[in-house]
C-alpha cells in the first residue's frame, strides 16, 4: 500500500540518503507482507554497536529464521485480521480513535501544498504509517519535486509522524502477534528517537 506518487529524486547528502533508506525499509515491511526475497535481503544486513545497529541485527537474525508464510500470517494477524487486526496503523485512529478524521484532512492539505499526489490505485487512507514514511523519504530525497528543507521535513514530521508513530512502534514491539514485527517495532522506535533528537537540535 502506497499513497504517494513520486516523480524521481535529486542528489542529497549521504546522511540524508541513509535516513530516506531507513524510512523506505520500514515502509516496505509495513505497507505489505514481505516476500521471500525481502526476508533474504534483510537477513543479510549487519549493524554496528549503536542502539539502532543492535536493533537492525536482531531484526536481521529473525528475518533469517522466518519463512514468507510465517511473515505473511504475522502481517495478517497484526494489521488485517478478521474485521480488524491487532493494530490499526493509521494516524487518525491513533490520535482520535476513528478513521478518516481531522489528522487525515490535515495530511491531505499538506500533501496538496507539497505536491504529493495519491496513487490512483490506492483505496486506503493516506495516513497509513507506510504511506507517511514513504512521503517522508520522498521529501528528503526530492522525489516529489525538490528536496525539502530541514524545516519543511520537521514540519511534516511533527504534524504527521511524531504525534503517534512512536506509540505505534511501542505497540508493535509488545503486540501479541509480533515476532518478526516486534523486532521491526524496535527498529522503528529507535530510528524515530534519533529523528526526534536530530530535529530538536537543528
Amino acid at each position: 500500500m502506497s499513497a504517494a506518487q513520486p516523480d524521481g529524486g535529486v542528489s542529497v547528502p549521504e546522511e540524508d540518503a541513509l535516513r530516506a533508506h531507513m524510512y523506505r525499509l520500514l515502509t516496505h515491511f509495513l505497507a505489505n507482507p514481505p516476500s521471500a526475497d525481502d526476508l533474504k535481503s534483510i537477513a543479510g544486513l549487519g549493524g554496528d554497536d549503536t542502539e539502532l545497529g543492535r536493533a537492525i541485527r536482531t531484526f536481521s537474525k529473525l528475518a533469517a529464521k522466518t519463512t514468507q508464510a510465517q511473515a505473511a500470517q504475522e502481517y495478517q494477524d497484526l494489521f488485517i485480521g478478521v474485521g480488524r487486526g491487532e493494530l490499526v496503523p493509521y494516524a487518525s485512529y491513533y490520535l482520535t480513535g476513528f478513521l478518516h478524521e481531522k489528522p487525515l484532512a490535515k495530511l491531505r492539505e499538506d500533501m496538496g501544498r507539497l505536491g504529493i499526489e495519491r496513487r490512483e490505485t490506492v483505496k486506503e487512507p493516506e495516513d497509513h504509517i507506510g504511506a507517511l514514511f514513504e512521503m517522508m523519504a520522498g521529501l528528503i530525497t526530492g522525489s516529489f519535486g525538490q528536496a525539502a528543507t530541514v524545516a519543511q521535513q520537521r514540519a511534516f514530521f511533527d504534524a504527521h509522524i511524531s504525534t503517534w508513530a512512536p506509540h505505534f512502534f511501542r505497540d508493535l514491539e509488545g503486540a501479541q502477534s509480533s515476532v518478526l514485527y516486534a523486532a521491526l517495532g524496535t527498529v522503528g522506535r529507535v530510528f524515530l528517537d534519533i529523528e526526534i533528537m536530530a530535529f530538536t537540535m537543528d
